[in-house]
């Protein structure tokens, strides 16, 4: 037999050709040892974002990565085989910080939520640079210890640890600077590489299409869905995936920093939660805790999901789990002594009246990004201080004067860019925008 050439195995995935398991395997344990260079990794990675891969290709490949490191076995932790132990993934957007709310619902309503998330991704923000901008939050505890807070809290949520899915670890800081995002066969291996090396026992995704997500149409949200929830289901972990809108930014502000706290309000004050974000929070929590087996009615989940936000205990929850991770006992009372903001604060204001109609969502992100709230190579630093709050809602009326949104920035350059950039991303027009739901729809494998 000859050595295997990943050099080889690109050409065969530049030509359109098949990949075997084998070599799928070979390439992925290159990645892992080092052995296939990153130019190496970004020559596959675009000729899978053209080519694509076949089903049996793509489940191949997550498999590969999962099994590139530890896979959690919880059953050898002491937890019963049929245990609800559950997770949720978005597919990135702007200002996406449900997972915030969701893990500490999830967990208070009897969920189990092991949550490996993942940093920024293009214009998209990452649970995990949100989670670091909390003085003392340790992301990445031993495995050991991430099993405990979950056994005693009901949720943990970490970064990707060396020993969890490496392989992806690489692989997705790689893509991040390459162009080749969304690849839905590289998005599906991605995703669900960590959700399995979690040994969950149900997933679902949250697959978000329009102008602020990687799948700009529906159908190609819808493509990725059914992708993602035919891999994990034939992986052996049943999955569902909603289709979400992401033409506008979720909730009220995009960035790190600023994010947590409108999750930390969000979860102590839910009667004032923006609505989309709402529905969309519960709607999760009710398909995951269905999944889990809580209860056999999606109608009395998501009741108990509600149940457990409006009560408090999901707060609670929430500052239990900062604390297990090293986080300040004191981040519900005064969240501000414990998550810094930019020094520069600015109001940006309406030039004209009307209604605000439309947004260019992916132009927000990017904005953030070029604050310093995302990187531009895989190796940089986040200042988690920065980005916008008080975002406008979609469907608002404005006059002359009123408030758009604020913008946190370094100095005042940045802020001078980032509030051209919002005025720039919002369209005000003399007519209300129709309303969209928040869900379009849900698939199943």
């Amino acid at each position: 037999m000859t050595d295997f050439l990943p050099q080889e195995l690109i050409v065969a995935k530049r030509d359109g050709r098949p990949l075997s398991d084998a070599d799928i395997r070979a390439f992925v344990a290159g990645i892992t040892d080092g052995s296939v260079t990153d130019a190496q990794i970004s020559a596959f990675a675009m000729a899978t974002f053209f080519r694509g891969m076949e089903p049996e290709e793509g489940a191949a490949l997550a498999l590969a990565m999962r099994d590139s490191g530890d896979v959690i076995d919880w059953t050898a932790r002491g937890f019963d085989a049929d245990a609800p132990i559950t997770d949720k993934h978005s597919t990135g957007g702007v200002g996406d910080k449900i997972s915030l709310m969701l893990a500490p619902i999830v967990a208070a309503a009897g969920g189990l939520v092991p949550m490996i998330s993942g940093r920024g991704l293009g214009h998209s923000g990452g649970t995990l640079d949100k989670l670091e901008s909390i003085k003392g939050y340790d992301a990445f505890p031993t495995i050991e210890s991430f099993t405990e807070i979950v056994r005693n809290v009901g949720c943990s949520i970490i970064g990707q640890t060396a020993d969890l899915a490496p392989a992806d670890r690489r692989f997705y800081g790689i893509r991040d600077v390459t162009g080749t995002v969304e690849s839905v066969p590289l998005i599906t291996a991605s995703i669900l590489s960590k959700k399995l090396a979690a040994g969950l026992n149900s997933l679902v995704m949250d697959v978000k299409f329009g102008n602020g997500a990687f799948m700009k149409t529906y159908e190609e949200a819808e493509a990725l869905a059914v992708s993602l929830t035919r891999v994990a289901n034939a992986a052996g972990t049943p999955t569902r995936a909603l289709i979400t809108d992401m033409n506008w930014v979720l909730g009220r502000s995009a960035g790190n920093a600023i994010e947590v706290l409108e999750a930390i309000d969000f979860l102590k004050n839910p009667k004032k939660a923006e609505p989309r974000q709402l529905d969309l929070t519960l709607d999760l929590a009710a398909h995951m805790l269905f999944l889990a087996g809580i209860d056999d009615s999606e109608a009395n989940c998501r009741a108990k999901a509600e149940d457990v936000l409006f009560i408090g205990l999901a707060a609670e929850t929430f500052s239990r789990m900062v604390v297990a991770q090293g986080g300040p006992s004191g981040l519900m009372d005064n969240p501000a002594a414990h998550l810094d903001l930019g020094p520069v604060e600015r109001t940006l204001t309406a030039k004209r009246g009307g209604y605000a109609a439309a947004m260019d969502t992916r132009a927000i992100g990017m904005a953030v990004v070029a604050l310093g709230g995302g990187r531009t190579e895989p190796r940089q630093r986040v200042d988690h201080r920065v980005g916008y709050g008080n975002i406008v809602l979609e469907g608002t009326k404005v006059a002359v004067g009123d408030p758009l949104a604020t913008v946190y920035a370094a100095s005042e350059d940045a802020a001078d860019r980032a509030a051209q950039a919002f005025e720039a991303a919002l369209t005000i027009e003399d007519r209300a925008p129709k309303k969209r739901p928040i869900v379009a729809e849900r698939v199943d494998a």
